[in-house]
């Protein structure tokens, strides 16, 4: 951790810190909405035209497979935006890191949009495809991290929970922008149009979130908790420069070393923590992207249901989460984060198999109603999600491990969610085996809460 300026000690009236607390929860909200609706619009966008434009091939099947490859690539990289921006977010600040996230999730999104088909420039669209995604991931891997430390390290005492769910907010309300931008472009374009240029109106929009890093970068004050722990490091080196014994001075020195790379202290000292904190959100971002993404390719090309009327479902269930996560949020922070956050892991497992047998009867009503039980579970361990991974770290290496158990379950999880559900589907035939993908994840998720809460008991 750097002992820059900002170690200096805070000098804020309460009135000027109940401004910062405002001003950086309202920024980590809208900073974490627009990102997760720049990685979303790929999800979508997958789903429905990219394997045709992109990745030709003799079957659909294939194309939707070559598509939601290119989506799980994104998932790939994002374990290395949250180790560089987990390091020098640690060591430098929260804030640099979420807003050179947000740049780097603005040109990949606008380049997306910007990118010629295989039909004009062959083999090199779908590498540069491929090539934007991976920054599209380095991105929000950074970006996490960035956005729930800026909210929960101002959170009031005994208000993380809540503060923390102003950031897992932005993944709904990313799915309804997504979402909404899509049905418009749809509804004011011929399916011809949409194929061949409709389709890019939504990344285009990608550009705003340029704006939104040039505020963050000239109107939002680094997180109290990270000025702290500046302050208190530059206390203990002023403390070891004055130690005139040579025992004392390579101490000294080799302290430093450990003291100054977070990566390398959760390396040898908590990466036990770090998987357990992977393994138990795993089962909830696998779930999210089968809803989302997964759910509208098989009920788009194997239910033959309508395209619009699947996203209209898909918008208006991700809005009741607006309301379900900060409210579980509330809750733990009343009756424990764990409590919360096991109660879903539980719910989802149980909910698996009625999901898909809802879904399976091409009912726009059944598919609401199965998606809507499946979006509570995952919402009632979302909202906590954030605050619980902040507690499991200390400030000066939270951001890399925080960021890192959420990575982790992203890419076991999220990532390979919509490929694997494909793949289930056409090897085995039914709907039945990605019920028992998520019910097998949720399991990992129950043995690694379990473990979480006999730590936090024996503490």
């Amino acid at each position: 951790m750097d002992t820059a300026p900002s170690a200096l000690p805070s000098t804020s009236t309460p009135a000027q810190e109940a401004r910062n607390r405002r001003k950086g929860a309202t920024a980590a909200a809208l900073a974490s909405a627009v990102e997760w609706y720049d990685y979303f619009v790929f999800g979508i966008a997958a789903a429905l035209v990219l394997g045709d434009l992109y990745f030709p091939a003799g079957s659909s099947s294939a194309g939707v497979l070559a598509s939601f490859a290119t989506f799980a690539v994104g998932f790939l990289a994002r374990p290395f935006g949250g180790v560089i921006a987990g390091h020098l977010g640690d060591k430098r600040g929260r804030k640099p890191m979420l807003v050179l996230a947000l740049t780097l999730m603005g040109v990949a999104t606008t380049g997306i949009g910007l990118l010629p088909t295989y039909e004009t420039i062959g083999m090199a669209a779908p590498v540069l495809l491929v090539t934007l995604r991976v920054m599209q991931g380095i991105a929000v891997g950074a970006q996490w991290g960035g956005a729930m430390l800026l909210a929960t390290e101002y959170a009031p005492e005994g208000k993380r929970g809540i503060y923390g769910s102003f950031v897992q907010l932005g993944v709904p309300i990313g799915v309804v922008t997504a979402n909404s931008v899509f049905l418009l472009a749809g509804a004011f374009t011929s399916e011809s149009a949409f194929a061949a240029w409709g389709w890019r109106l939504p990344f285009l929009v990608g550009l705003l979130v340029l704006v939104l890093a040039w505020y963050i970068h000239k109107h939002v004050e680094e997180t109290p908790e990270f000025r702290a722990a500046e302050r208190a490091l530059a206390e203990k080196e002023r403390e070891e420069k004055g130690q005139t014994t040579e025992q004392g001075a390579g101490k000294g020195k080799g302290g430093d070393g450990a003291r100054n790379s977070p990566l390398r202290t959760i390396l040898r000292g908590h990466l036990g923590t770090v998987f357990l904190a992977g393994g138990s959100f795993a089962v909830n971002t696998a779930t999210f992207y089968i809803l989302i993404t997964g759910v509208l390719d098989y009920t788009t090309r194997e239910l033959d249901m309508n395209r619009g009327a699947v996203l209209t479902v898909s918008l208006c269930v991700s809005l009741t989460q607006l309301v379900l996560i900060p409210a579980s949020a509330a809750l733990s922070d009343r009756i424990g984060r764990i409590r919360i956050y096991g109660l879903g892991a539980a719910g989802i497992a149980l909910w698996a198999v009625p999901m898909f047998l809802l879904i399976d009867t091409g009912s726009l009503l059944w598919l609401a109603v199965g998606t809507f039980v499946a979006s509570c579970f995952l919402s009632i361990m979302y909202g906590p999600q954030a605050a619980l991974f902040a507690e499991l770290f200390t400030p000066e290496m939270r951001y890399t491990g925080a960021s890192l158990g959420y990575q982790i379950a992203a890419v076991l999880g999220g990532g390979l969610a919509p490929f694997v559900m494909v793949l289930l589907l056409e090897t085995t035939g039914t709907s039945m085996s990605v019920s028992a993908y998520i019910i097998g994840l949720a399991v990992i998720a129950l043995g690694s809460i379990k473990v979480l809460a006999d730590r936090a008991r024996s503490r």
